[in-house]
């Protein structure tokens, strides 16, 4: 049997980029896994090159840096939050605490966006740089979204401060798996903690 030909380094061949849009969706497939596994610091383009099964240059052809990896993957992987704002403004304002918390927590639990989710978090906790870049796309796409769903004196604050809450339990819950905060049904984790969204939010 023929040894396949080692990949060439420098720019990607034809037989790479002709993968195009698959070749890209692995290679952000792959950004999350490794993001997730190792977080940021420890991750490398080489790494998420072998992951997505790719050459390395075809990495930096489609992203560039390290950083941004991070940030087009993060920005795909939050996705489902970025909607938050539109369920947020859906139904009567005293109300709006519940439906943050049950979006957030609906996001979390789901196994298909808590890995990702994961990935973020370990990242921007330990990296100054995932951090900034974490902070950009939350702070642009989804609490400024959220301050203008409400309409209230000091809205900006109050969505930062409803978000810190909900980022602390998901921090305690998922990430450091505190108990019995870890087991604990997440029905029971939306119905204490809803009332208190719901104050930072609207509050006189």
């Amino acid at each position: 049997m023929t040894a396949a030909a080692p990949r060439r380094r420098g720019r990607p061949s034809r037989t790479d980029s002709a993968d195009g849009p698959a070749a890209r969706d692995r290679i952000l497939a792959a950004a999350r896994e490794e993001f997730a596994e190792r977080g940021f610091e420890k991750t490398s383009v080489r790494g998420i090159a072998k992951t997505a099964d790719v050459d390395a240059a075809l990495v930096h052809h489609y992203f560039g840096t390290k950083e941004q990896v991070f940030e087009a993957a993060i920005e795909v992987a939050i996705g489902p939050l970025l909607s938050a704002p539109g369920s947020v403004g859906e139904g009567p304002l005293d109300g709006v605490g519940e439906r943050l918390a049950r979006f957030f927590f609906g996001v979390w639990e789901n196994p298909a966006t808590r890995g990702a989710l994961l990935a973020i978090v370990r990242s921007a906790v330990n990296n100054e740089t995932a951090a900034g870049v974490f902070r950009r796309l939350i702070s642009a796409q989804l609490l400024r979204r959220v301050a203008l769903q409400l309409d209230l004196p000091d809205a900006e604050l109050r969505a930062e401060l409803a978000a810190a809450q909900l980022v602390g339990i998901a921090m305690l819950r998922y990430v450091i798996k505190v108990e019995p905060l870890a087991s604990a049904d997440p029905e029971q984790i939306i119905a204490r903690v809803s009332p208190v969204i719901q104050s930072h939010l609207t509050a006189p």
